[in-house]
């Protein structure tokens, strides 16, 4: 029997969406799905709605919910993570309220910038753990790494652990299925190659039957026939060449140009929803309890249907030797020529009985690799002030962020990161080590 632990199954939304598309395989149906949480509240939620999707697709998979990470791991096939330290409250709302007091904006703040970089020092000690206790109760097991920010967590477990990891995102296959709607093709006729990192990856082949769809991508440019939350992402298709994969929201703070607190009329002309992410927790947090309310009042729930992410065709494939090319985030080495040796990179990645094989891209376009590096600057300090504990990659990684740069000068980024990280210990959900 096939078992799959789902580490942070509190997250209730996107577990009953990993589980039904998982238990919608024949060949997975009856699996040993082992959910772990560190609140028993949102994992007894995530336990019933397990049964219930089970029951909707007519699985007969072996659920257990546990408190104990161990048990969980313990003879795992699969690992999924999918966990948030710290969480809304208090860690969250600390990465935003505390940049704000120095005039810098953020809309995600969990990939780069400081707000990604403070994630990091809160996830990789807890992702590093997980490994290490997978290295000793089951060491064969493939790690489904979903949480953010993902490049600089995936660089980390590369580094230093012997787990077998590939970071899973949803949006490469998200912004295809969008670009074919603004361009009104079929999305299964799209046939497209996509590299980079993850967040930064581009799109460096888009076609419909051997046909470049570049050129009327960029028709729907010129005549504005796109969504106005995609302002960003078109903004930079116009001066780079390429189309980029994650949304304009977060795109928009990976670099130095569009969110500047002396041009509100920028950041109105290109639609950029500040303190996004903020919102985005309270109607998480609204639509959890939600949820809760209609189970405990006996309601069904809505159709089960199989979403576009990717850890259930891994593992399908995996189970079943079916090929199939998904894209992941793994070391590059060998699969794109002017990024750094070891950085983590998405690329297309093969799976089949053999596991996970990232395939080589080569070199990506001189001045899509050149913006990639202005944030891999980032990733790479972080991910070794993480793994020592020297707190001057903190500061030198904030002053390399394109954001926090374009919008601070060194003294002030210097004493922001010092109340970020005075702040986060404080919570405890970061190690007394990163004082002063």
């Amino acid at each position: 029997m096939t078992k799959i632990a789902f580490i942070g199954a509190g997250s209730t939304v996107f577990a009953k969406t990993l589980l039904g598309d998982i238990l919608s395989f024949p060949e997975l149906a009856e699996s040993h799905i082992c959910l772990h949480d560190i609140d028993p509240e949102r994992l007894r939620t995530s336990e019933v709605v397990a049964h219930r999707v089970a029951e909707r697709l007519e699985a007969r998979p072996h659920i257990e919910a546990t408190l104990d990470r161990k048990h969980a791991v313990d003879s795992a096939d699969y690992v999924i993570t999918m966990f948030q330290i710290g969480g809304y409250k208090p860690s969250t709302v600390i990465d935003f309220e505390i940049p704000k007091k120095y005039g810098l904006r953020q809309t995600i703040a969990d990939t780069l910038g400081v707000g990604g970089i403070m994630r990091a020092l809160r996830t990789i000690p807890v992702l590093l753990d997980l490994a290490h206790e997978m290295e000793a109760l089951c060491p064969h097991a493939v790690l489904l790494q979903y949480v953010n920010p993902m490049a600089m967590n995936c660089w980390a477990l590369h580094r230093a652990s012997k787990i077998k990891a590939v970071g899973l995102c949803h949006s490469v296959q998200g912004t295809i299925e969008q670009l074919a709607q603004d361009l009104g093709v079929p999305v299964e006729e799209i046939n497209f190659v996509c590299a980079g990192i993850n967040h930064m990856a581009f799109y460096i082949k888009l076609e419909r039957n051997g046909e470049d769809l570049y050129p009327h991508l960029r028709r729907v440019l010129e005549e504005g026939r796109y969504p106005a939350d995609n302002r960003v992402r078109y903004e930079v298709f116009r001066h780079f060449g390429y189309f980029v994969t994650e949304s304009s929201e977060h795109f928009s703070e990976y670099v130095p140009w569009f969110i500047k607190r002396d041009r509100p009329d920028l950041i109105e002309q290109l639609n950029i929803p500040l303190d996004e992410y903020m919102r985005r927790c309270k109607a998480q947090i609204a639509g959890w309890e939600a949820l809760r309310a209609r189970l405990e009042a006996g309601e069904e729930l809505d159709d089960v249907e199989r979403s576009h992410e990717y850890a259930a065709l891994l593992i399908h494939s995996m189970e079943t030797g079916q090929p199939r090319v998904i894209y992941g985030n793994v070391p590059n080495y060998g699969l794109i020529d002017n990024l750094p040796e070891g950085c983590c990179v998405e690329v297309p990645v093969l799976v089949d009985k053999n596991g996970p094989q990232p395939v080589r891209v080569g070199r990506l376009p001189v001045q899509l690799a050149a913006l990639m590096r202005t944030n891999i600057n980032v990733q790479e300090l972080t991910v070794e002030a993480a793994l020592t504990g020297n707190r001057e990659l903190v500061y030198q990684a904030a002053y390399l962020d394109p954001h926090t740069a374009a919008e601070l000068d060194l003294n002030q980024i210097r004493a922001l990161i010092d109340e970020l990280l005075e702040a986060h210990v404080k919570t405890g959900f970061l190690s007394e080590r990163w004082l002063a």
